[in-house]
């Protein structure tokens, strides 16, 4: 019996033959994989909670495997080709002079113009399906839609219920299988209102409203975030969106309804100032027409044409003062109970006119 005579390396030594590198990358590839599944990472936007997130994953998936009848085949053909047509297979057929083919030529162009129609169709329709300014139909005809109010400030976010008079910051109530009318402002920067289980994304501009519709289907807890960058505090620009039942939505209102923070001008004009790692406060007794005065109070004075902009000229008044009166940052209550006598006599206030000048 013979034997071989086996050189190992070194204790110490890592073995650095090509067959131990290539078992050394196979096993770190493995490991890398097998962290996947325990990262806790999970997909929002294929776990939807609500119809509107529904059909936006249903629209991602078909996307993706229309895309995939032409990125699978390439694939698979490439590999067919390099094999079939290396160099020591002598049995391929060699045409260096080739030049031309019909078949395939139809194949090339053929598929991408149907996928092309195909995705043309869908998107046609989905984009208008998806509207995010098309209101969703209520469920039941005693569930009409919640009208919620968003302020993108730097860098938390401000809800406003204008149908029961109350607001809260960086937390999001919301009943059950009822559709909920979003409008959409910033006080300054421009962000992005994101839910990413409930649907769309819609831009939130100073000056401008844009709007969304939602729903929610299922009761639980839904992250919410700024999806745009918007400066410093942008990663903790992030909310909850508490999904719950009827019953447990109006308890919710009525306990908000009775705390004892109201939220008028000057109590804005604090909240506005960036900052990160607020609390979560509720404010009562909303000054009525805000979310219209913090639209318009860069817009200047406007003729007869918005309503909406005429009711809330008082707000807009208020807010611009008390804008005015901050000193270091800290409003000055004295300066700004000085001015009322201006506004109250219809004059316009010395901030206002300087934004108009």
């Amino acid at each position: 019996m013979s034997m071989h005579n086996v050189s190992l390396p070194p204790r110490g030594e890592a073995d650095t033959t090509p067959g131990a590198r290539w078992r050394t990358w196979c096993a770190r590839g493995a490991a890398a994989m097998a962290m996947v599944p325990m990262s806790g990472c999970t997909l929002e936007l294929l776990d939807p909670k609500g119809s509107v997130g529904e059909q936006e994953k249903h629209l991602i998936l078909i996307a993706l495997g229309v895309m995939l009848l032409v990125v699978i085949p390439v694939i698979v053909l490439t590999l067919v080709f390099f094999w079939r047509y290396r160099e020591t297979n002598t049995a391929a057929t060699y045409s260096p002079k080739w030049a031309h083919s019909t078949k395939i030529e139809v194949v090339v162009w053929s598929i991408p113009v149907v996928i092309v129609v195909a995705l043309a169709v869908m998107i046609w329709e989905t984009t208008h399906k998806l509207d995010p300014y098309r209101p969703i139909e209520p469920i039941a005809s005693d569930k009409p839609p919640v009208r919620v109010e968003v302020v993108a400030l730097n860098w938390k976010w401000l809800f406003i219920y204008p149908d029961y008079h109350v607001a809260t910051v960086n937390r999001l109530v919301l009943p059950v299988d009822t559709p909920v009318e979003f409008k959409l402002t910033a006080e300054s920067l421009m962000n992005a209102f994101f839910i990413p289980q409930l649907g769309s994304m819609v831009y939130a501009m100073s000056g401008m409203e844009t709007k969304l519709h939602l729903i929610a289907n299922q009761t639980g807890i839904y992250a919410g975030m700024s999806s745009a960058y918007s400066g410093a505090g942008f990663s903790d620009m992030h909310f909850n969106a508490h999904v719950t039942s009827r019953g447990d939505f109006d308890e919710w209102v009525r306990q908000a309804q009775a705390v004892p923070d109201t939220l008028d001008a000057p109590t804005y004009v604090k909240l506005e100032q960036p900052g990160t790692g607020a609390p979560v406060p509720i404010y009562a007794n909303v000054m009525p027409g805000l979310f219209d005065a913090i639209v318009g109070k860069y817009m200047g004075p406007m003729d007869g044409s918005a309503q909406g902009m005429r009711v809330a000229g008082n707000t807009i008044d208020d807010i611009i003062a008390a804008a005015n009166c901050r000193v270091d940052g800290q409003l000055d209550s004295r300066a700004l109970l000085a001015q009322r006598p201006e506004r109250d006599v219809g004059a316009q206030p010395a901030a206002l006119r300087a934004l108009t000048e």
